[in-house]
């Protein structure tokens, strides 16, 4: 994967855009903002896959910490713990969160462990969450039941929310997220909307439409919700133009970037395992769209995702 890691330059920078802090909110450097860096895909080589991505001009990853289950929540905080502060690597944020698959597992026991992790300073966000009907690997009711306990955590501890939301028919085969352009119902973005009207808008607190892959309205009403919509791999492909045509309508201070590795690498490095250094690839297509040059995109959306998560010294206390 190293030499594929090359197959995308670096985002340009402007000449005063070193890194010296990855919570300095004017930070050029791109942020991948959703990542399974505790994937067993990257078991032989985590951490040369994560100094490619520095190498690429990724400054930070936000590590996402749903694992194969509720007893794997706290791996991306352990990931954190353990690479950040090494040279050459991205600075890694965690979250914590119950996989819609996984919300029978949903206990008291595994929402204790939840509230416990998004105490820690590094686990910034709550997440993923949300609703599945295309995969429905829980019932819709114990899907539903599931995120609404974990809103409640999330508001309580002051964490925004990383959402997942996926219809019940999906029109391009091989991606985890699709427009209901291309064939997905928006049935799942129904009950979603219901659900955040009633426990989560009234917070304040906002969050991300992981992996967006749904129409105009689903962004427009995701943006008047205080949500950031962010842009993965699948914004290269070549029957997403539905998916490009919504992008190309989002103002800037709406929008991120990210991988959502080691899944839905961009085109046409597609069925390869994704990491976050092709994030790169995805902020140039996303640039295109805009009509803004990289390094701005690079800009806004480390400016954006800083701006959600109040990132600085004392982020977490």
């Amino acid at each position: 994967m190293a030499r594929l890691a090359r197959f995308f330059p670096p985002v340009t920078l402007i000449p005063d855009a070193a890194h010296t802090s990855y919570n300095h909110y004017e930070a050029r450097l791109l942020i991948d903002s959703h990542a399974h860096l505790d994937s067993p895909r990257y078991a032989d080589d985590r951490e040369a896959m994560l100094r490619r991505a520095g190498e690429a001009g990724v400054g930070a990853v936000l590590s996402i910490g749903i694992g194969e289950g509720p007893a794997e929540m706290h791996q991306a905080l352990d990931l954190c713990r353990q690479f950040n502060g090494q040279p050459g690597l991205p600075h890694l944020y965690a979250s914590a969160g119950i996989y819609p698959h996984s919300t029978t597992e949903a206990d008291e026991k595994a929402l204790a462990k939840l509230d416990a992790l998004l105490s820690e300073p590094e686990v910034i966000a709550c997440g993923e969450i949300g609703l599945d009907y295309y995969h429905e690997g829980a019932p819709r009711d114990v899907q539903r039941q599931g995120l609404i306990r974990q809103l409640e955590i999330a508001a309580a501890r002051r964490r925004p929310i990383l959402i997942h939301c996926r219809g019940t028919r999906s029109g391009v085969p091989g991606d985890r997220s699709s427009s209901p352009g291309w064939g997905e119902s928006i049935d799942a973005w129904d009950d979603l909307f219901l659900v955040l009207d009633e426990h989560w808008e009234k917070t304040g607190l906002g969050g991300i439409m992981h992996c967006f892959g749904a129409g105009w309205e689903q962004a427009r009403r995701s943006l008047d919700m205080g949500f950031l919509v962010s842009f993965a791999g699948n914004l290269t492909y070549p029957k997403a133009q539905p998916l490009r045509d919504v992008a190309a309508r989002m103002p800037l201070d709406g929008v991120l970037v990210e991988t959502d590795a080691p899944w839905l690498a961009p085109a046409p490095l597609r069925g390869q395992r994704n990491e976050p250094a092709f994030v790169a690839q995805t902020a140039r297509t996303l640039a295109g769209l805009l009509n803004v040059s990289e390094a701005e995109i690079a800009s806004v959306t480390t400016k954006n995702f800083n701006r959600l998560f109040q990132l600085h010294p004392d982020v977490g206390h």
